[in-house]
């Protein structure tokens, strides 16, 4: 009777031994076919990361911060962040009453105000302005004097039509 006691145990575990060797060997297939897939698609995000970084140094293309030719013209200045301290300047020309004074049209649901602003270079910026309901952009030439002023001149702007 102890023999086929021992018996029966050594059979039981060889199965139980065997049942585990089988479905190691299946999760191990499964974990291979996974990982692939896991590293196809970290190669497709790898691209699409580079795809990103390449657009974003491109729309950096045209900007003061970029640009080391336009920075040296302020370098007398000892400014930290000329971009930053323009765009201050241009915003602080919302603060009058009505319509943005650089804006050359009358607001038609509120006035007009500047709301987004691109400092292209030493000379110019290209600005977003709205009323809530209608918007356009403007160019602006600009002038930083040596006392910190600036000096704001309207180049050209666009106002953009409604389509319903």
């Amino acid at each position: 009777m102890k023999k086929n006691i021992y018996l029966y145990l050594f059979i039981f575990s060889a199965l139980i031994c065997l049942y585990l060797a089988v479905r190691g060997s299946k999760m191990s297939v499964v974990n291979t076919a996974r990982i692939q897939s896991l590293e196809g698609k970290v190669e497709n995000l790898k691209d699409s990361l580079q795809q990103s970084e390449l657009r974003a140094l491109e729309m950096q293309y045209f900007s003061l911060e970029n640009n080391d030719d336009a920075l040296a013209y302020y370098d007398h200045l000892e400014l930290e962040n000329p971009t930053r301290y323009i765009s201050d300047k241009l915003l602080e020309t919302n603060e009058s009453q009505g319509d943005n004074p650089l804006v050359p049209y009358e607001g038609m649901q509120n006035d007009f105000k500047i709301n987004k602003i691109k400092v292209l270079n030493h000379k110019w910026i290209l600005a977003d302005f709205s009323d809530g309901m209608y918007w356009g952009e403007i160019l602006i030439r600009y002038e930083l004097k040596d006392d910190l002023g600036v000096d704001f001149t309207l180049i050209d702007q666009l106002l953009y039509t409604r389509s319903n």
